[in-house]
Formats: structure tokens, C-alpha cells, sequence
């Protein structure tokens, strides 16, 4: 997979094994993507649902990684993502 979550799912990948969750701001996914996130992502909590869709390429990224999304606060702007 190439594409703009691409490095999201690298630095989930590269996470210690033992490692069984981690909480980003969206601020440091921005700053792993290197580019923003889309508008959606601090309006709608739908957008971090855990469903695979091909429509969605950060779902993708994430689920790649072997992560999912637990926990999203769209006011604080943070996401908790588990394995």
C-alpha cells in the first residue's frame, strides 16, 4: 500500500510488540503523516470508526498495522488505538 497513510501505518508497525496501545494527538498523526488530516477527522467520530472500508485508506492503514481505534475525543482531538 502506497499512499498518504502509508507512514501512519509504518510507525504503528514499528511499535514494540509489547506495546498494546498508544494515544496520538491528531496534531502527531499530522506530524507522522506529514500532511493534514482531513476536516472530517475533528468533526466526525464516524470517521475513526473501525469498519474496513476500501473508500477510507486510514481505516486501512491502521487495521494493516494490526491496530483499532478504542478510543476518539473529536473536542480534545485525540485518538487510542489498541491491539
Amino acid at each position: 500500500m502506497s499512499g498518504k497513510y502509508t507512514p501512519l501505518e509504518h510507525y504503528l508497525r514499528d511499535l514494540p510488540a509489547s506495546q498494546r496501545d498508544i494515544t496520538l494527538t491528531f496534531e502527531q498523526i499530522e506530524r507522522i503523516l506529514n500532511d493534514k488530516l482531513p476536516p472530517s477527522a475533528s468533526k466526525f467520530q464516524e470517521w475513526w470508526t473501525n469498519e474496513k472500508n476500501p473508500h477510507q485508506p486510514e481505516k486501512i492503514a491502521i487495521q494493516n498495522a494490526g491496530w483499532r481505534v478504542n478510543t476518539v475525543d473529536i473536542a480534545k482531538k485525540w485518538v487510542r488505538l489498541i491491539r
